[in-house]
């Protein structure tokens, strides 16, 4: 197996720590608002990547934290005139609506900062014992970027070049302005907790690195998180962590792509920012999924009607190749399918290519069911198998092909049925025209009828 590895820049042989076991660490949400799209990319890159490595027999506990302090979220609780657990408990469940709703797996842990005080302040200590941190004369402590020799190696960025041309926060109780924040005094008011420079909470990147450790140990297989995250908090995160324990801090960084939408950055600015929910409403989530599945996890993604309209119509060729077949329970047996799919993901989990792979097993299921149709349950089987492998085929095909309004689809199943009834009147009153009108005014939207001595069913219309 090999995977693309950020600091490095080329794709390595993965060999974890522990044979057969891997640890691995997402920078999960800093829990203000609803997630959005860029969320949604991340939680379902770092889903697949775990299903697929327990899919290869690897024991996997993955972690993804929860940032439950921060100026973010002190401020919009204050607009919002409620308590910071309150807003905090509200936007973790409904994230975990959202990810459930996108099948995305619970990770193994999923601790939160608040929950790591007594961490995070214990890594401050060692910091400053070892000088590479300093409290400030306001209550603050700071971490000396400059005592850390390998600052920038994530980035592959050398100390001068970030200093020229950058935006640095001018503090005047900083030693240098690259420094960056370890633990912040509390101004009045605000919540806080008690440590040795005072009270206060502590800054962002020290978070990260203080429950990772504790998690899964003071060296860990792969660290994730979003195209943003690079610099400057996994950088921090690195200086942070390897210089308390003197060890590497991760053996594979890994990074997913960012979400473009119709070609555009997404941006609150530019009117083009969409919450996971607001999605939802409006779109089956399995054809969201199916949408961030396409691309290589790596890639930037274009959001856009026209991409979901795309991912909707790949979806149900997929689902029109499982429609009228009973799939076996469990199919264990190795194929070319199996193979290829394997090779496809041990390839930095490259999805497009592994997709590629099912599309070639549902042409394959197709023509067992009109010439072999003996061996068409052992094929969809392996079929909704390797799907479940990137989380997707999660519906029956008739509950899929039948969602007609999430799909886009102007009538929903009730006015179809309708339709269908009406059709069947006219038929019986022998006005075959009318019934011929109804079949082509259901064609037009997309819906096939298909007629048998049971009656009339209904399928959306597959692509060629």
């Amino acid at each position: 197996m090999q995977i693309y590895n950020t600091l490095t820049r080329r794709k390595e042989p993965f060999t974890p720590l522990i044979a057969g076991k891997v640890s691995m660490y997402v920078c999960g949400m800093t829990v203000y608002d609803y997630c959005h799209l860029g969320h949604a990319r991340v939680m379902v890159a770092f889903d697949v990547i775990t299903r697929y490595l327990r899919h290869r027999g690897y024991d996997v506990t993955y972690v993804r934290n929860i940032t439950d302090i921060d100026d973010k979220i002190l401020k919009r609780a204050d607009e919002n005139g409620e308590s910071i657990t309150a807003l905090t408990e509200r936007m973790i469940a409904a994230m975990h609506e959202d990810e459930a709703r996108l099948h995305v797996l619970p990770p193994s842990q999923e601790p939160r900062a608040t929950g790591h005080i007594g961490d995070i302040v214990a890594m401050i200590e060692t910091l400053i014992d070892k000088g590479y941190a300093y409290p400030a004369d306001n209550g603050d402590v700071y971490y000396r970027v400059r005592r850390f020799t390998d600052y920038g190696k994530l980035n592959n960025r050398q100390l001068d070049d970030m200093r020229s041309g950058a935006r640095v926060e001018v503090d005047l109780h900083k030693e240098d302005p690259l420094d960056f924040v370890l633990w912040k005094a509390a101004k009045p008011g605000e919540a806080h907790w008690s440590s040795p420079w005072g009270n206060g909470r502590p800054g962002w990147h020290i978070e990260c690195s203080a429950m990772s450790t504790c998690c899964l140990g003071e060296t860990f297989d792969i660290h994730g998180g979003g195209p943003d995250l690079t610099f400057p908090h996994h950088e921090n995160e690195i200086a942070q962590s390897e210089a308390a324990t003197g060890k590497t801090y991760v053996n594979t960084w890994m990074h997913a792509g960012a979400v473009r939408v119709n070609q555009e950055k997404m941006s609150k600015s530019l009117g083009n920012f969409f919450t996971i929910r607001d999605v939802l409403a409006e779109h089956d989530p399995e054809v969201v999924r199916y949408l961030l599945v396409a691309s290589h996890y790596r890639s930037a993604i274009n959001y856009s009607v026209d991409s979901l309209v795309e991912a909707r119509k790949s979806l149900t060729r997929l689902y029109t190749a499982l429609d009228g077949v009973e799939a076996e329970a469990q199919v264990e047996a190795a194929s070319a399918y199996r193979e290829r799919f394997t090779a496809a993901m041990d390839d930095d989990f490259n999805t497009p290519e592994a997709l590629a792979v099912l599309f070639d097993l549902a042409r394959e299921v197709n023509r067992a069911k009109s010439d072999t149709p003996e061996n068409a349950p052992a094929l969809a089987a392996e079929l909704r198998q390797l799907a479940d492998v990137l989380g997707l085929l999660q519906q029956s095909a008739q509950a899929f092909l039948k969602g007609a309004q999430q799909q886009g689809v102007a009538l929903d199943e009730a006015a179809i049925e309708e339709k269908i009834a009406q059709r069947k009147a006219a038929k019986a009153d022998k006005d075959f025209t009318r019934a011929d009108a109804i079949r082509d005014e259901l064609a037009a939207l997309g819906i096939i009828l298909k007629d048998s001595r049971e009656g009339t069913t209904w399928v959306i219309e597959s692509p060629q």
